[in-house]
C-alpha cells in the first residue's frame, strides 16, 4: 500500500470499529461466549493449518536474521494454540461483568449513586512478535464488549492473518458484527502512526513489544496508552529460606523460557546464605549455559562451580533485560538492600521473594513498589492466564486505571448511575 491508501485504510478501520464497539457493548454474555468457544474450537480444528501459515513466518525470519529469542516469540507451536483455546474457554466461563453495579448507596437527598461497569469502546493493539496475542486481544475484545483494531508485527503476518480470518468466522457465527476484531493488513509502519493518532476512534492503545516500539507509540500517540516498557524481573534469596525451594525457583524463574517478559533477569541473595546456595544454583546454570555477571562476592564464590560462566556486573547490568541466558548475580545484606536494590533498577513488572520469614514476605509485598509481587513462586506466573483472567492484553507497569495483567476489567471502565424517584437539588 502507498502511505496515502495506507491512511485511507486505517481510518476505515477506525470507522468500522467504532461502529461494532455500539454492538458489542450491548452483546448478551450469552452471544459473547457463543463467540468464544467456537473460536477455541476453531483454533483446535486448524492447527495444522495455522502451523503451515506460521512456517512460512518463521522460514522469512530465519533468513532475516531473528534472534533465537525471537523466533522463539514467533512459534505457533500446538501447545500455545492449545493454551489460546483454554483461554477462551476460560472467558467463556467467567462471569461477564459488564453491566454490573457496584457501591450503590443511599444519599441524604433520597437519591442513590453507585457506578456501573463498561466497555472502553475501541482499543488499538500495537505488538511484536507474537501472534497469540491476536487470539489474546481478540478473546478478551469480545469478552469485554470491545471492538479491537490489531497491529501485529511483519515478522508475524501470515499467521496473524490466519488467526485473524479465525477470530471474525467466531464473530459472524455468533451473530457479532466481524468488524468487532479487525486486523491491519499492511505491514507499513505508517499504519502504526495512524491508529495512534485517531482519537475520534480509537480509546486507548496498548503497545506490546520491545522498549523502542513501546517508547516511540508513548511519545507520539494521542490517545492513551497502557503501557511496559520492559521486564527486569528479579529473584530475591533471602536468609532464612527453604533451600531446596529457593534453588527449584530461581532455576524455573531464569531457564523455563528465556524470552518472556516474566522471566528473572537478576538475582539477589541474602549474605547469610550465599554460601550454601550460590553452588548450587551455579551448577544448574552452568549445566544450561547461562552466563553469570556478578558482584565480586558472588562471583568469589561460584568461581568454584565447574563449567560456569562468570563475568564481572557493570552498573548497565543491574537494570538490563536480558531476554536470553544471562542474568545478573548479587550478594546483599539482608532484605533492606534487597528492596532499596529492585526498587532502584528493576521495571516494576514482578519481583520475588523466596523466604521462611514471614515478616520479612510481608515487607516485601508491602514495600517492592512493581505490579507483581511474589512470595515463594517463580516470577513467571506473572500472566494472565495463570492468574486466572482467562487471556491477558498485556502487562500493565503503569499505575493509573490497569495494573499487572491485563484483563477484562483493566478493558473496562466506570459509568456513575444515579437513582431518583423525583427528588430535586435544594
Amino acid at each position: 500500500m502507498t502511505e496515502l491508501n495506507t491512511a485511507e485504510h486505517t481510518q476505515a478501520l477506525g470507522q468500522q470499529a467504532k461502529k461494532a464497539s455500539a454492538l458489542m457493548a450491548k452483546a448478551s454474555a450469552d452471544v459473547k461466549n457463543k463467540a468464544l468457544r467456537h473460536l477455541a474450537a476453531l483454533l483446535r480444528d486448524n492447527t495444522q493449518a495455522l502451523q503451515e501459515d506460521n512456517a512460512r513466518d518463521l522460514v522469512r525470519a530465519q533468513d532475516a536474521g531473528l534472534s533465537e529469542p525471537m523466533l522463539d516469540r514467533l512459534k505457533l507451536s500446538p501447545k500455545v494454540l492449545e493454551t489460546c483455546a483454554q483461554g477462551c474457554e476460560q472467558l467463556a466461563a467467567m462471569p461477564d461483568m459488564i453491566g454490573e453495579i457496584l457501591g450503590m448507596k443511599q444519599m441524604p437527598s433520597g437519591i442513590r449513586v453507585g457506578q456501573m461497569r463498561v466497555p472502553i469502546g475501541v482499543f488499538g493493539m500495537i505488538f511484536e512478535s507474537r501472534p497469540n496475542v491476536t487470539i489474546e486481544a481478540a478473546s478478551l475484545s469480545i469478552k469485554s464488549g470491545n471492538a479491537c483494531i490489531l497491529r501485529g508485527g511483519s515478522e508475524a503476518i501470515e499467521s496473524n492473518k490466519a488467526l485473524a480470518k479465525l477470530v471474525q468466522q467466531a464473530l459472524s457465527y455468533s451473530g457479532l458484527p466481524t468488524e468487532a476484531v479487525q486486523l491491519v493488513q499492511t505491514t507499513d509502519r505508517a499504519a502504526v502512526g495512524q491508529l495512534i493518532t485517531m482519537p475520534q476512534y480509537v480509546d486507548v492503545v496498548i503497545p506490546r513489544g520491545g522498549k523502542g516500539l513501546i517508547e516511540r507509540i508513548s511519545a507520539e500517540a494521542k490517545v492513551p496508552v497502557i503501557k511496559h516498557l520492559d521486564g527486569n524481573c528479579h529473584t530475591y534469596v533471602d536468609d532464612p529460606c527453604d533451600m531446596a525451594m529457593a534453588v527449584k525457583v530461581a532455576d524455573n524463574a531464569k531457564t523455563q523460557k528465556y524470552s518472556p517478559c516474566n522471566a528473572s533477569e537478576g538475582l539477589l541473595v541474602a549474605r547469610g546464605v550465599a554460601a550454601a546456595f550460590l553452588p548450587q544454583i551455579g551448577a544448574l546454570y552452568a549445566a544450561k549455559g547461562v552466563e553469570m555477571r556478578c558482584c565480586s562476592k558472588a562471583k568469589a564464590i561460584l568461581s568454584q562451580v565447574n563449567g560456569a560462566n562468570l563475568k564481572d556486573a557493570t552498573e548497565q547490568d543491574w537494570f538490563q533485560e536480558y531476554l536470553a541466558p544471562i542474568i545478573s548475580i548479587k550478594v546483599v545484606e539482608g532484605i533492606e538492600q534487597a528492596i532499596a536494590h529492585i526498587n532502584h533498577y528493576s521495571s516494576h513488572h514482578t519481583d520475588a521473594i523466596v523466604t521462611r520469614d514471614h515478616m520479612n514476605a510481608q515487607r516485601f509485598l508491602r514495600e517492592v513498589d512493581s505490579a507483581s509481587v511474589m512470595v515463594n513462586t517463580s516470577t513467571r506466573f506473572a500472566d494472565g492466564f495463570e492468574f486466572g483472567l482467562g487471556a491477558e492484553i498485556g502487562i500493565s507497569t503503569d499505575k493509573f486505571h490497569a495494573r499487572g495483567p491485563v484483563g477484562i476489567e483493566g478493558l473496562t471502565s466506570l459509568k456513575y448511575v444515579v437513582l431518583g424517584d423525583g427528588e430535586i437539588r435544594t
